[in-house]
């Protein structure tokens, strides 16, 4: 089996890289101490934190695309979480702490912009109160700052055009450009003597043979990287952040597929700029534990628009972001995956209502309006460009 190492989730933070320092041909070094396979935000944070504190090893970062970080990492809602969610002591709950705290201060380092609008979770209906005093049991466990529980006067005071019975206020939760925020690491990587090759899709992973008589590369650089036009970068050991095809990555490095990945599309919509006063900050429902989405929020972004959404439907392509993308051994792979079968089988009625308000938008603007009631239908407009997969990680 292949030397590997698990990649770390850690997510934290913008600026561009100058395109003449990324590699895009076959003159590229050969050897290296470290290849990390991936250049999304959890390939490039990875990256840097491991050239930081090893400095005298070399490392290569190889990544599909033309450009760095355009599939998750610049398709996602920008938001900076302070880690309400999650289990008390969880990994989760302590990575989300952590790095938002990390976020800001590396935001703050670099000079980069953010904004700490906050977030309110918003309780619409008495049934979901007892869910929001447990939400804010949590937050406060695990360190959540200034979190607080406000009544319906103080959704007001926050949010001139919300109803609720009662929220929880965030004050710390932010927005962020996350792809920006990835560059900003790959520049921090190249500045530290690290090397991006782009347009180097990985394809298989060995242990590469008994090395010639006089040469030493195949004791020294055990591992064998190939890419489909025959390239190969041979190091000492492979780090794989393949986000959407992480699960394939590790198969051909000689470890389990499983977890698998089955990608959901986030259909999102618009507000129509005049209507962006109807939105200060972030505004999310309270969640429902018997299904698996956060459920449909508002969420302004960095560039002054407000997305509302997403709807999750299965995507029939790991990165397909339209309606109608479409890959046959992407879409085999998700319905013959029995992990998928019993997600569908136990939330038939649910999914069968996001595909519905996914085609008819008026349902979901409906589910919108229990939140911001001056809401209509003229106010919102479908986003050209859908959001990203929102990746179901399964066991079967």
């Amino acid at each position: 089996m292949i030397r590997t190492l698990n990649s770390a989730s850690f997510a934290v933070l913008f600026a561009t890289v100058p395109k003449s320092t990324i590699c895009r041909t076959a003159r590229i070094h050969s050897t290296c101490d470290v290849a990390v396979v991936g250049g999304g935000i959890v390939g490039l944070a990875s990256a840097r934190e491991l050239i930081l504190r090893h400095p005298t090893l070399s490392f290569i970062l190889l990544e599909k695309e033309k450009d760095l970080a355009v599939h998750q990492s610049g398709h996602n809602s920008g938001v900076i979480h302070s880690g309400i969610y999650y289990t008390p002591g969880s990994l989760k709950a302590r990575l989300c702490g952590k790095g938002a705290t990390m976020a800001y201060e590396y935001l703050d380092k670099k000079g980069l912009p953010y904004k700490r609008c906050g977030k309110l979770i918003v309780a619409v209906e008495r049934e979901e109160i007892p869910r929001l005093k447990a939400l804010y049991e949590r937050g406060q466990k695990n360190n959540v700052r200034d979190l607080t529980m406000i009544d319906a006067k103080g959704i007001r005071e926050r949010e001139p055009y919300c109803r609720g019975l009662m929220a929880l206020d965030s004050p710390y939760t932010g927005i962020v450009d996350w792809r920006l925020v990835s560059l900003a690491y790959a520049k921090d990587f190249q500045e530290a003597g690290g090397t991006v090759v782009t347009e180097y899709e990985a394809s298989d992973m060995a242990m590469v043979k008994e090395s010639p008589a006089g040469n030493t590369d195949g004791i020294k650089y055990p591992i064998a990287i190939r890419d489909s036009k025959g390239k190969e970068v041979r190091c000492r050991y492979v780090l794989t952040c393949g986000g959407l095809y992480s699960d394939r990555l590790s198969q051909i490095s000689g470890c389990s597929p499983d977890p698998r990945i089955v990608p959901f599309r986030g259909d999102y919509l618009v507000l129509k700029p005049e209507k962006h006063y109807l939105v200060r900050g972030n505004i999310y429902p309270v969640p429902d534990p018997k299904f698996p989405f956060l459920g449909v929020h508002f969420t302004p972004r960095m560039d002054g628009s407000v997305w509302l959404g997403p709807n999750a439907v299965l995507a029939f392509k790991r990165e397909g972001y339209k309606l109608y993308d479409f890959d046959a051994r992407d879409f085999v792979d998700a319905l013959s995956f029995r992990g998928l079968q019993k997600l569908v089988m136990n939330n038939l009625v649910y999914g069968v209502g996001e595909m519905y308000r996914g085609v008819f938008i008026g349902a979901q603007v409906n589910i919108l309006k229990k939140f911001i009631p001056e809401l209509s239908l003229n106010d919102v407009l479908r986003r050209h460009q859908p959001g990203p997969p929102i990746t179901g990680r399964f066991n079967s």
